[in-house]
């Protein structure tokens, strides 16, 4: 018997408003697709929070037992930003300030974002399919949006008509907006779009002379709209109907909004069953925004250099601090929030590391099963990873207990206990298993004293080049070397 026959999961489905009990499409088989980056610039903080709840999710699905097909894609083409009919393809104009093609920006960030994924120890998705590589299923697509009497073309592009879908469909039932409300909200045509409406997006854009990026399509060379590449990939891999479908709040509307009007006017059906959104993360309880500069990015956030935290974090911790919160709730990233996470941690590091040296006893005074159990009633109601956390330090707390002789486990709790702790720290919150010790502290001490004595040997050698330029590196790094009569030492910042 697989654990998820026995372990039920409640998911908050965005579209009901409420916990729904998990069922899906096929048994013992999940697809899920979660909105990638725009691979314009270097990735976000915001976003890894959103990947990691997902990265989070899509471990717990395969600790149960299932077979999990996780897409997440790279947006690749130069789509732009808005529905508006003006606006600006983000990564052309990251190809222009940096003088290279679009496709080598892409490559770039898209090289960027999987080595911050990486250092955070995600698993990669079982396909990362990209927007470039889809256009023929995207034209496809619209071919058939067209001829169900969804789209109309004008000039070479093509718009989704959202009245025309709001007549037989529900314009708006993921986010609760009625058409009427939108309509109202919004400023009438000035006469220069091309859209019957101001509510109308589109599938396809003819491509004006100064956009690089293009393709042929029956009605123009241009480039696909901005939510059309999510409908068509997922319904690629997925299926035209599938289980769960991710991504930060604020796709919530319009993108994710359009992918079911889209499915629903080209196939005729909803698309997912269970729609989840991953909320904001704040930095000292404000927006993150480059224009305030209240911004830290991932690189920043683990060097320590940056102008909000006091020190640099290891990727653990990190991840240990975002699942100590829902993922459906407003995170806010302070320097006290990551100093507690990383003492508890590390305090939860120690505890586990016990275990190796635990003998078992006679009896036990800690029934094991019964926790057990509410690990998996956490993770079971909608991911809970802070109060699966709280019964993790429950754990520790026992096994400080054993470890000073003050309780005691028979051999067999204390195996199912090392397989439980495991299992949910490492495979499903994806820590790592790191000490103090093993932090770089003792590592960066012993470099730098190797560096010290490079120094000592270039100066005995009279290359005081190279002997200032190590001083000066350093420095720049935050570390002061000290020269006295009783020999150099070092003081970080």
């Amino acid at each position: 018997m697989q654990l998820y026959e026995e372990q039920k999961i409640q998911i908050y489905n965005t579209l009901s408003g409420k916990k729904e009990t998990f069922k899906p499409i096929e048994e013992g088989f999940v697809g899920m697709y979660v909105c990638g980056p725009t691979v314009y610039s270097n990735v976000h903080l915001g976003n890894v929070r959103t990947f990691m709840s997902f990265d989070m999710v899509f471990r717990y699905l395969d600790h149960l037992g299932y077979k999990v097909r996780y897409v997440r894609n790279i947006t690749d083409a130069g789509h732009l930003e808005n529905d508006a009919d003006t606006g600006k393809d983000k990564i052309t104009e990251q190809a222009r300030k940096e003088e290279i093609v679009p496709m080598e920006v892409v490559q770039r960030y898209t090289v960027d974002f999987h080595n911050v994924l990486n250092t955070f120890n995600f698993r990669p998705p079982s396909v990362e399919p990209t927007a470039t590589g889809h256009i023929i299923e995207q034209i496809e697509l619209i071919k058939t949006i067209i001829d169900n009497g969804f789209a109309y073309v004008v000039n070479g592009s093509v718009y989704f008509d959202v009245h025309k879908f709001d007549e037989t469909n529900n314009y708006g039932i993921l986010s609760k907006r009625k058409l009427e409300d939108l309509i109202h909200n919004t400023r009438t045509l000035d006469g220069q779009s091309d859209k019957k409406n101001p509510q109308d997006f589109a599938l396809w854009k003819r491509a004006e002379p100064q956009h690089i990026m293009r393709w042929p399509s029956p009605w123009s060379d241009g480039f696909p709209g901005w939510h059309l590449e999510c409908t068509a990939m997922s319904s690629k891999y997925l299926g035209d109907n599938f289980d769960i479908h991710g991504g930060g709040m604020d796709l919530k509307f319009p993108h994710h909004e359009c992918e079911i009007a889209q499915s629903e006017a080209a196939k005729g059906k909803a698309p997912v069953n269970y729609w989840m959104h991953a909320n904001m993360l704040q930095l000292n309880g404000q927006r993150m925004s480059k224009s305030t500069g209240n911004v830290v990015n991932p690189h920043e956030l683990l060097s320590g250099e940056n102008k909000f935290f006091s020190k640099a974090f290891t990727p653990s911790v990190i991840r240990f601090f975002n699942a100590q919160s829902s993922y459906r709730s407003i995170l806010d990233l302070t320097d006290d929030g990551l100093l507690a996470s990383e003492k508890g941690f590390y305090r939860l590091m120690d505890a586990i590391n016990l275990l190796s040296s635990i003998k078992a006893g006679n009896t036990s005074t800690f029934n094991v099963s019964e926790w057990r159990q509410k690990c998996y009633d956490a993770m079971n109601d909608d991911f809970n990873s802070p109060i699966l956390i709280a019964h993790l330090f429950e754990a520790a707390k026992h096994i400080n207990q054993i470890n000073d002789n003050k309780a005691s486990l028979t051999s067999e709790d204390l195996e199912l206990l090392k397989k439980t702790m495991n299992a949910f720290t490492f495979d499903v919150l994806g820590l790592v298993n790191v000490t103090k010790s093993d932090t770089g502290t003792d590592k960066l001490a012993g470099a730098i004293e190797l560096l010290i004595e490079i120094r000592q040997q270039a100066r005995a050698n009279k290359d005081f080049a190279l002997s200032d330029k190590i001083r000066d590196d350093l420095a720049e790094k935050g570390i002061q070397l000290n020269d006295g009569k009783d020999g150099t030492t070092f003081t970080t910042n």
